[in-house]
């Protein structure tokens, strides 16, 4: 497993090692022991969730507050993405910066975003289909959202319109208020 560092300090890109030959490609996606390699510590991973979602979707910016805080494993099984880490830890250096890339299902690539961060993405092919690990229990108490257009952050959304977002989103808070 390739390992890369990112801008923000925690949040790593990780690619597996893909065999590919005429029969199409074979690669291993999960294996703790590399991964807690990769991060060097041991996490536990407690829930999967899954994502399918049409060109133009924006899902975020979310995150849960502690004591149930969630560290993120995202991964795109079919579709590209545009993928969003805020970093929202009160203490850390880089609070309030932003770390964008492109997730594209072909390059097997994962990004690990740990607890402290608000999460999102926008889908940029037909569709996307977007798995991600998470570390904690869905606790819809401590459930927050961080506007996606909040003009502090300035998020450069590759947007050719408005995009289709819930009506939970749309009332998320400015990261001022959180």
């Amino acid at each position: 497993m390739r390992v890369e560092k990112t801008t923000i300090e925690g949040v790593l890109l990780l690619t597996p090692r893909v065999f590919e030959d005429q029969r199409g490609f074979f690669l291993e996606s999960w294996n703790q022991r590399a991964f807690d390699a990769a991060i060097g510590k041991n996490v536990t991973f407690v829930q999967d969730n899954r994502s399918c979602s049409a060109r133009g979707v924006l899902r975020g910016l979310h995150y849960q507050t502690e004591p149930h805080a969630q560290g993120k494993l995202v991964s795109v099984l079919s579709g590209d993405i545009y993928d969003v880490a805020v970093d929202i830890r009160p203490n850390s250096p880089t609070y309030g910066r932003s770390l964008c890339l492109e997730l594209r299902a072909a390059d097997h690539a994962m990004l690990w975003i740990p607890a402290g961060f608000a999460h999102g993405f926008l889908v940029l092919s037909e569709s996307a289909d977007v798995a991600y690990k998470a570390t904690d229990f869905y606790a819809p108490a401590h459930e927050r959202c961080i506007r996606w257009d909040d003009p502090e952050l300035a998020i450069p959304w590759p947007l050719a319109g408005r995009p289709v977002v819930s009506s939970k989103d749309a009332q998320g808070l400015l990261i001022s208020e959180v």
